[in-house]
């Protein structure tokens, strides 16, 4: 596993269908499989990948796996000198490898318990950390998202995402695993997405909050159709409620899935707002939803000890699905093992078997003796009347050990610091509310479309106009 063989079954019982379709260009199963299959011969023991998506790359990255072969996918768009230096250090880490770890020069899957994806934390300038992945874990992971999301025949899911954001690649893979049709796009663009739906007859979205927005609420005054879709999945962020909304009246037949989990973990938690719903009938604020199939979730306190529920601490798993741990970057705090179970930092708390998450434990912001999540503020800010969205930090502060400022992006219009602090009011008690507010001209954002907080510090910092202080 994860998929080869699966691929060579579509292969061979379906070999006209199609598998895959990237910008218009199709890939019938057949011709998946041999287009991979003539590549495995030159594959390396360790490739890595760094192109834009394309028919070619989907055919690069099967034959890049094939047989105990490993694979890292690099984004495109990295600054040049980044990627040379991953590049570099993957090829130290192939070096390292026996001279007969590939097993085999056929487009098949290698044993489960071998690692075949070098996975990457995103990252546009410092040198992201690098983790190793089973071929068993995503076998496992398939499963279980399969079951979760109800996963169908025939269901074509489009992932108008890079291929190297971990949400886009994890999704062809799901697709070529189950035998359904996989769309992406060459490049992120909410037209190509709409024609993508309108006339592909697409069932399942798979996307970040933000290219959701973009999609719904532009398709919503273009008119484009989007009744055809079933499911939509979204992760990255949490959905907010203008969003949800938006997904809701843009799409009224399909469940909307939003779920938590990490690059290290695979899935954690989710939950799905069915059809006929209404936005507001969603679990708002800090509630993601139960755990997946085959997932034990566990909330421990900073000794390794279970907390009652309503207490928050480390949001901590058991499931086989959790990668093999780090190839470099490892500081200690990233991926830890307390008691056999696995956590990444991520705060949160159980209340009645669903998870409430709180965000980062490196992201918390101490400000005049108080610890304030950024995610508790940016949801709060959210529900806010005329705010789009929003994004909180904490700038150094002399007095307080950090100051905590909030951009946000009007939904139209103007806003004002007072509107803000009004709002706010009855949401968040004053100890959490920011001191200063800017308003955006964009959402800063990291390169896989998640809020970027240390790109709103830097814009302040340097007096960007893209953030304008409101008095």
């Amino acid at each position: 596993m994860p998929f080869l063989d699966r691929l060579q079954r579509w292969a061979d019982s379906r070999p006209d269908d199609t598998a895959v379709v990237v910008g218009g260009a199709r890939l019938t199963w057949a011709q998946l499989r041999d287009g991979a299959a003539g590549l495995v011969a030159s594959a390396p023991p360790v490739s890595v990948l760094a192109e834009p998506n394309s028919t070619a790359f989907v055919a690069a990255f099967a034959a890049a796996i094939a047989g105990s072969r490993r694979c890292a996918v690099l984004d495109a768009t990295w600054p040049e000198a980044l990627r040379v230096a991953i590049t570099e250090r993957i090829g130290e880490y192939a070096g390292g490898l026996p001279a007969d770890s590939v097993h085999s020069g056929d487009l098949v899957d290698g044993p489960p318990d071998t690692p075949f994806l070098i996975g990457l934390t995103s990252g546009t300038t410092s040198l992201p950390k690098a983790f190793t992945r089973s071929r068993r874990s995503w076998q496992v992971s398939f499963e279980s998202s399969i079951e979760f999301f109800g996963l169908r025949p025939g269901d074509r899911t489009l992932a108008p995402g890079t291929m190297a954001a971990s949400l886009n690649l994890y999704a062809l893979a799901e697709c070529l695993y189950a035998g359904t049709e996989f769309h992406t796009l060459t490049g992120f663009d909410v037209g190509d997405a709409h024609a993508a739906i309108s006339h592909d007859g697409i069932t399942r979205l798979v996307l970040v909050p933000t290219m959701l927005r973009l999609l719904s609420e532009r398709g919503l005054a273009g008119g484009v159709d989007a009744s055809g879709l079933r499911s939509i999945i979204c992760a990255g962020s949490k959905l907010d409620a203008r969003t949800l909304e938006a997904a809701r009246r843009w799409a009224p037949n399909a469940t909307i899935f939003e779920y938590y989990g990490a690059a290290e973990l695979s899935f954690v938690a989710g939950g799905g707002l069915c059809p006929g719903g209404s936005a507001t009938a969603t679990p708002a604020g800090t509630l993601i939803g139960t755990p997946f199939p085959g997932v034990e979730l566990r909330i421990l306190d900073e000794d390794g000890n279970p907390v009652p529920d309503g207490t928050p601490g480390d949001v901590c798993v058991r499931s086989g699905m959790v990668s093999d741990g780090y190839l470099w970057g490892d500081d200690g705090a990233a991926l830890r093992t307390v008691n056999g179970w696995y956590t990444v930092g991520d705060q949160g708390y159980l209340q009645d078997g669903a998870l409430h998450l709180l965000g980062r434990r490196s992201e918390m912001i101490n400000t005049a003796g108080t610890n304030v999540y950024p995610h508790e503020v940016e949801l709060a800010l959210a529900s806010v009347p005329g705010v789009a969205a929003a994004v909180a930090a904490g700038q150094t502060d002399e007095v307080r050990g950090q100051r905590l400022v909030a951009g946000v992006v009007p939904a139209h219009g103007g806003l004002s610091a007072t509107q803000l602090r009004t709002g706010l009011e009855s949401l968040l008690p004053r100890s959490k509310r920011p001191l200063d507010y800017y308003l955006l001209t964009e959402l800063p954002l990291t390169d896989r479309g998640k809020p970027s907080r240390a790109l709103l510090l830097s814009w302040i910092a340097d007096g960007d106009p893209r953030a304008r202080r409101l008095g």
